[in-house]
């Protein structure tokens, strides 16, 4: 995968050009160990297709929408916060919607994980999804409901630090 130069929170906006392909969501949540404190100072990345199912790796030879950044990095404050603002998953290759999900602390992977919207009729059909048993499934899918501003998913990460 190509990181594009910009790599903020905003997946919509790259540089000065704004993404307008498919619908706008913010995906937000907290950090916390599995004692239930803030992990501050941890670094949240996501990484999608564009609308159009297309990935900006080699694997997509170019094909990615270049307006959209597709991959984005946020710090963790001392509340354990983050957020993104990015847009719906598409599907891709015959996956299931998703977001790709990384948690790292002092430069350590702490977790790896996929977010999923909860009720899209993909998710039955998609060979990673399906493997998982309920509680699992329930753990990383999660509802885009509608907001004031754009769907909004609310994610919350539990690692082990």
């Amino acid at each position: 995968m190509t990181l594009p130069a910009d790599r903020d929170f905003d997946l919509l906006r790259n540089g000065a050009v704004r993404y307008a392909k498919g619908e706008a969501a913010w995906v937000e949540g907290t950090v916390v160990d599995t004692r239930g404190a803030p992990v501050a100072g941890a670094l949240v990345e996501i990484w999608q297709c564009d609308q159009d199912g297309y990935y900006h790796h080699t694997g997509d030879s170019g094909k990615a929408d270049p307006v959209f950044q597709g991959f984005g990095r946020v710090a963790v404050g001392k509340d354990g916060a983050y957020r993104f603002r990015t847009l719906r998953p598409a599907r891709y290759g015959g996956r299931t919607p998703h977001i790709h999900v990384k948690v790292k602390l002092d430069g350590a992977d702490l977790l790896t994980t996929q977010l999923y919207v909860a009720g899209d009729p993909a998710n039955a059909r998609d060979f990673l999804w399906r493997r998982l048993d309920q509680r699992a499934q329930a753990a990383i899918t999660v509802p885009f409901a509608a907001g004031s501003d754009g769907l909004r998913a609310r994610f919350p990460i539990v690692v082990r630090t």
